[in-house]
Order: structure tokens, then sequence, then C-alpha cells
């Protein structure tokens, strides 16, 4: 089997801890880097969740905050008591 080379660039600190671990589980990081290709062709994915942090802006959240406060006036919500509230949030944390 032909042998290909991948380079990439790193954190120096990154490349130490990397090595460290590879070489505390009994690889080196040649191998592990082997075991991460492998994976990922056999799933056809990358084996792990890759996402956005969740940021959103001060405006949307104004907005989502109007939009349901106009969806509680619409239900008929908007006049509910705190104590109301939080019981309807300990029902829901109870699954009922």
């Amino acid at each position: 089997m032909a042998q290909s080379t991948i380079s990439a660039r790193i954190d120096s600190n990154d490349k130490a801890a990397f090595d460290l671990f590879c070489s505390r589980v009994g690889l080196n990081t040649s191998s592990v880097i082997n075991l991460f290709v492998k994976k990922v062709i056999s799933e056809n994915r990358i084996p792990f969740e890759v996402s956005a942090p969740t940021t959103i802006s001060l405006e949307e959240g104004r907005n989502a905050f109007y939009r349901l406060r106009e969806e509680a006036k619409e239900n008929g919500l908007q006049d509910m008591t705190l104590d109301e509230i939080n019981a309807e949030i300990a029902a829901a944390r109870a699954g009922k």
C-alpha cells in the first residue's frame, strides 16, 4: 500500500498535549491520526459533533421576547402571576 503524508499546522502547546495523550494510550501521533481518518471514511462523517457557538444579538433576543409576549397574549397567558409561571415550569419539568 502506497503511503502519503498529511501536513497540518497546529498550536505548539496543542501538539505537545496531543503527543502526550497518544503516548499515554500506547500509540504514536501518526497512528492516532490514521485511526481518525479510517473512522471518518468508514462512517462517512466526522465522528464527533461540529457546531458553531449559539450566540444571538441583542436585537434578536428582544425580537424573540416580543414574539413570546405576543403569543402569551394571544393564548390569554399575559396576566399569569409569578407563582402560576413557576407552577407551569415545575409541571413541565415533572413531565406533566
